[in-house]
């Protein structure tokens, strides 16, 4: 039994490791070890995670994803989120989350067939379930956001994101010095459209 730990922070300025000492004393108080941690700042409401599915590629069947609650492993819409769960599924990996204590005895080998059956539906259950109302999080979180930022505008107060000077300033050089589009962005990871308008601007 190999257990991965998985730990997802949305952007580049949240810690994606802050839980990693948690999900190892969780590990070793089972008397088990995290073989493998994979780390990535990338949106629980996307399926484009490379450290996710790299996970998956590596896993063996019976392998443990071990995640500190489940909405690090999903954000995402229900087509997305089912899309997800067949992959899981389909490699008979097994879902252990802090939060979900019905998981916990995914990490023993002790329990029989039927007891490990039942453990396994219940869980699944609570799967969907968290992975609903974590997604239910994300739209509302998202919505009051959009409702903010119309009421600011509405009174005259709303002025954006401020712009990151020195990352633009950067950025125009290397297109100065003819630097391709797709390396500017593998290199900076701003957006095509970012990209657009420090062109246009520069031009």
């Amino acid at each position: 039994m190999f257990i991965r730990a998985y730990l997802r922070a949305s952007t580049k300025e949240q810690d994606a490791e802050r839980a990693k000492v948690d999900l190892q004393t969780f590990a070793k108080d089972k008397g088990l070890t995290v073989a493998a941690t994979y780390i990535e700042n990338e949106s629980g409401a996307s399926l484009q995670r490379p450290e996710l599915f790299r996970l998956l590629c590596d896993c063996q069947p019976g392998d443990i994803l071990l995640i500190e609650q489940v909405d690090r492993l999903s954000r995402l819409n229900a087509a997305d989120w089912d899309r997800l769960k067949r992959e899981i599924d389909d490699r008979k990996v097994r879902v252990v989350a802090l939060d979900l204590p019905t998981s916990h005895a995914m990490m023993t080998a002790t329990a029989d067939e039927f007891t490990r059956r039942m453990f396994a539906a219940i869980n699944s259950m609570m799967l969907d379930m968290l992975a609903a109302i974590a997604r239910k999080d994300y739209e509302d979180r998202r919505r009051r956001q959009s409702q903010g930022i119309e009421k600011a505008k509405s009174n005259g107060l709303y002025r954006g994101r401020p712009e990151d000077v020195k990352r633009n300033r950067a950025i125009t050089q290397m297109l100065a010095d003819g630097q391709s589009w797709n390396s500017v962005i593998a290199a900076t990871g701003c957006s095509r459209s970012t990209l657009s308008r420090l062109s246009k601007r520069r031009a």
